[in-house]
């Protein structure tokens, strides 16, 4: 019985701790120091409580509150010293035991949590190691991999982000509409990256989580309704198209199916039209933004009826657009593969090598696994030998490390 409470626990903390953090972040006034201890603190109380008294019928609202009230002890200790601390717990003492956790559209806490990561105060970086620190709950290593950076370098931005959130006042809410479009260029890109995360974990045992995804689609619909902007349209298309292939994109093993092997059977067809119909609205009339123009790379790739009817004139054509409106080396890299698929493995090929060349990508495995697969296809069987060691030797995640040394062993010695 105990190890079934604590396997809940334990999967209540993957699954709802950032969410139980944006509640306590906004009863603590942004003060994230104190919330992230008293979310540790609640969870603790879980583990030492539950295996006697049972699972509360509501584990998040349980955990909101255990957190509260070992905020409301430690504010009352520093009390003493600091008047401000003192005036917080007596407010947070005044609070309703019940509290109100019901999320619409204009009070969702991880909502007014990403906003406030994404504040024009802090840089692009600071906002989007932040966010993924605390929204996500990433860890700082796993951060500094995806970045490309030392770990000590971006756990002194996360701190020095939280510094300046908490110096500069900025305010624990989702702005009002006039303020929502200069910060949306940020929160768009946070909800992405925490689409990734759980789409394709940058690290770990498992290609798949799930629970963030769904977590980022959620955050995406509520921003949608909250600002029906094009851009907006197109995130949320290009997670759902992304998102319907799920099913497929791992076998029994929980190994990576490559797109061209996967059983479209198991793609989700809604979710492919519900995506379809999306792209369709952020394109019309106005000029395609970024993540319009990946939604519609998607939505050809989604409904193509298999891997060789797929339209690869049409998503080299689009890749060209989107390298255009946002130059990038993992836009370049991208067009490179469909130029590749398009016109053969040697016309990829030399794009690949241009780009190796300026060293921008040196470190990202799917660079090296790129020209490995090409290489691959093309019958350079010594170079694809080289670029798949390179790959493997990058790649942080188990699965992905699997299927590139199966790729490696298939060449032979």
């Amino acid at each position: 019985m105990s190890q079934h409470i604590n396997h809940t626990i334990e999967t209540l903390y993957r699954e709802q701790s950032r969410r139980v953090l944006a509640t306590l972040l906004r009863l603590l006034h942004g003060n994230f120091e104190l919330a992230e201890e008293a979310l540790q603190d609640a969870f603790a109380a879980a583990l030492k409580q539950w295996p006697d008294q049972g699972v509360p019928d509501n584990p998040r609202a349980w955990l909101v509150s255990a957190g509260r009230f070992k905020a409301i002890d430690q504010l009352r200790k520093r009390g003493r010293q600091d008047v401000v601390a003192a005036e917080l717990a007596r407010e947070l003492d005044a609070q309703d035991d019940q509290l109100d956790l019901d999320e619409d559209r204009f009070g969702d806490d991880r909502l007014r949590l990403i906003f406030t990561c994404c504040h024009p105060a802090l840089s692009m970086e600071a906002r989007l190691a932040l966010t993924l620190r605390e929204v996500c709950g990433l860890t700082t290593e796993a951060i500094a991999a995806a970045f490309l950076v030392p770990v000590p370098t971006l756990a002194q931005r996360i701190v020095r982000a939280k510094n300046k959130i908490r110096d500069a006042a900025i305010p624990y809410e989702v702005p009002e509409a006039d303020a929502l479009a200069e910060r949306l260029d940020g929160v768009l890109q946070t909800i992405y990256l925490m689409f990734n995360e759980g789409y394709s974990a940058s690290s770990g045992e498992r290609v798949l989580q799930a629970e963030l995804s769904a977590e980022a689609i959620r955050l995406g619909r509520l921003l949608l309704a909250l600002l029906p902007a094009a851009e907006v349209r197109g995130l949320l298309a290009l997670m759902l198209l992304h998102d319907a292939r799920r099913a497929a994109r791992v076998d029994d093993d929980g190994d990576l199916v490559p797109l061209e092997e996967q059983d479209r059977s198991l793609w989700h067809r809604g979710q492919i039209e519900e995506g379809a119909a999306l792209v369709v609205a952020a394109l019309q009339g106005q000029r395609p933004g970024p993540f319009g123009l990946q939604a519609a790379i998607a939505a050809l790739h989604a409904e193509a009826p298999s891997a060789d009817a797929t339209d690869w004139a049409e998503i080299a054509a689009l890749y060209t657009l989107f390298l255009q409106l946002q130059p990038s080396p993992v836009v370049e890299l991208n067009r490179a593969v469909a130029v590749a698929m398009r016109d053969g493995p040697a016309a990829g090929l030399a794009l690949v090598e241009q780009l190796a060349a300026k060293g921008d990508l040196k470190d990202y495995h799917l660079l090296h696994a790129a020209r490995a697969d090409l290489y691959r296809r093309a019958g350079q069987v010594a170079q694809a030998r080289e670029a798949y060691r390179s790959a493997i030797e990058r790649t942080r995640q188990a699965p992905e490390r699997r299927f590139l040394q199966k790729r490696l062993a298939a060449l032979g010695d």
